[in-house]
């Protein structure tokens, strides 16, 4: 069992303790449920090896000691498994519909493989999606377990079983149980109906997709009529609308060709891989109370947009989207992530500038309201102006441009390679000086830094 979650590493998901430390326990425990929830291992280092002189006593005592740090209270459940070299334990926490600091006022958040905490303003943002409820766990009137497609599920559970790297031996409604589908009765939750419903929109309307394809920039013709060329309602599970909706886009790209080296390489109109981060982010993240609108794929001559009813979650807000995470519909996201459509929790954005600037594209255009997000990627290839620069830059920051220019982006290790005789703190300052002058754009943290065009 513990190999297979230290596949994934300490994450957004996951935290792996060696040595028993209240203090950091009961921090991780509120960041996780004040995020998605997570698993904490104790007794083992990150390669897999035991510790050793951890005992389940100790533990019982140092879980309880540790759930007294966390206000309001907090349940979490352990188990323990014997390993060459001593015990193994998993705490499980799960995600709360409350907001949980600790004992001395500070509330965390799980980012990535950090607890991190929050200021004032987002413990308020935060605070505000926390009242608004679990609305995917809340089971769905008149809905039954027959109305699950039965071919929807089997391709859930070998997904899962590929994921996990292991057979799952109970039944597969024990399965649509722990992953909140059903409730503990057996009823379908907002959650399981959208996921393997044979039909969502007969008790959630607003779930389906709208694809338009307009024949200019505009959603109008010259003369005031309808300019769209195509138009598809998508319906189904989210799987097939995902599914389904990709098919459409990727006969609606445009496609050519350009040549590298001696080959010629098909390339399409957007990066397929940015395409899909916000197809799937749309899908995973919109807001399913809002009824009256359903999910929305624009595109035009210029530009693709992809419209999703809600605003942004939790804390999150545009100047810290790249480095945050917080998910609406945990148990969504987590289904989809089993199934393969989401590559590593936290990363979708990153994912999508670096593929539209790595492919001379200018990084995608985020748009936050109250009730609607949206991301427009446009189809414009051009490299952003460097001359303009040149008289303030030196040398080493030339160097850099012209790196990025040629590949997409730069890491500090990648500047210390080109230039190896200037040390690391001046190079970082020479970065951080394009960043202020708003030539670069700062991607990721810490060993994960990357910079792009602006």
């Amino acid at each position: 069992m513990w190999e297979d979650l230290l596949k994934r590493r300490s994450g957004q998901l996951l935290a792996v303790m060696p040595e028993p430390d209240v203090d950091l326990l009961a921090e991780t425990i509120v960041a996780f449920a004040n995020a998605d929830g997570g698993t904490i291992i104790l007794g083992i280092d990150e390669t897999g090896k035991s510790v050793g002189g951890i005992y389940p006593e100790e533990v019982e005592s140092l879980l309880q000691d540790a759930l007294r740090q966390c206000r309001p209270p907090l349940e979490a459940e352990y188990q323990q498994e014997e390993i060459a070299g001593g015990f193994v334990f998993y705490i499980r926490v799960p995600r709360s519909i409350e907001l949980h600091s600790l004992a001395d006022g500070r509330v965390l958040i799980r980012r990535l493989g950090e607890n991190r905490p929050l200021s004032g303003e987002e413990i308020r943002h935060l605070a505000a999606t926390k009242s608004s409820g679990d609305y995917e766990s809340q089971t769905v009137a008149g809905a039954q377990r027959a109305d699950f497609d039965e071919e929807v599920v089997a391709e859930f559970l070998q997904r899962w079983q590929e994921k996990q790297h292991r057979l799952w031996a109970r039944s597969a409604d024990e399965l649509l149980m722990q992953i909140g589908a059903l409730d503990d009765e057996g009823r379908p939750t907002v959650a399981g109906i959208l996921l393997f419903g044979r039909e969502p929109q007969a008790f959630l309307s607003q779930s389906g997709l709208v694809f338009v394809k307009f024949l200019g920039t505009e959603p109008r013709g010259e003369g005031g009529e309808a300019g769209y060329g195509r138009r598809e309602d998508i319906n189904g599970p989210l799987a097939r609308v995902i599914q389904r909706t990709w098919a459409v886009i990727m006969e609606e790209m445009r496609t050519g060709a350009v040549v590298k080296g001696l080959e010629r390489v098909e390339q399409t109109e957007y990066p397929p891989a940015a395409v899909r981060e916000a197809l799937v982010n749309a899908v995973a993240h919109r807001d399913y109370r809002l009824r009256g609108r359903r999910i929305e794929v624009r595109m035009f001559t210029d530009r693709m947009e992809i419209i999703s009813p809600g605003g942004l979650p939790g804390y999150i807000t545009l100047d810290n989207i790249v480095e945050e995470h917080f998910s609406r519909n945990p148990r969504i996201v987590g289904a989809l992530y089993h199934w393969g459509y989401i590559e590593e929790l936290g990363l979708g954005i990153d994912l999508m500038i670096e593929e539209m600037t790595a492919a001379g594209l200018p990084p995608p255009h985020f748009r936050a309201e109250p009730y609607l997000f949206s991301v427009t990627l446009y189809n414009r290839r051009e490299r952003a102006p460097i001359a303009q620069w040149q008289r303030t830059m030196n040398e080493r920051q030339m160097k850099a441009l012209e790196y990025i220019r040629r590949y997409g982006r730069i890491t500090n290790r990648e500047y210390q390679v080109i230039c190896p005789h200037v040390s690391p703190e001046t190079l970082r300052l020479d970065l951080a000086d394009l960043v202020d002058k708003g030539v670069l754009i700062k991607v990721g943290d810490k060993k994960g830094t990357y910079y792009i065009l602006k």
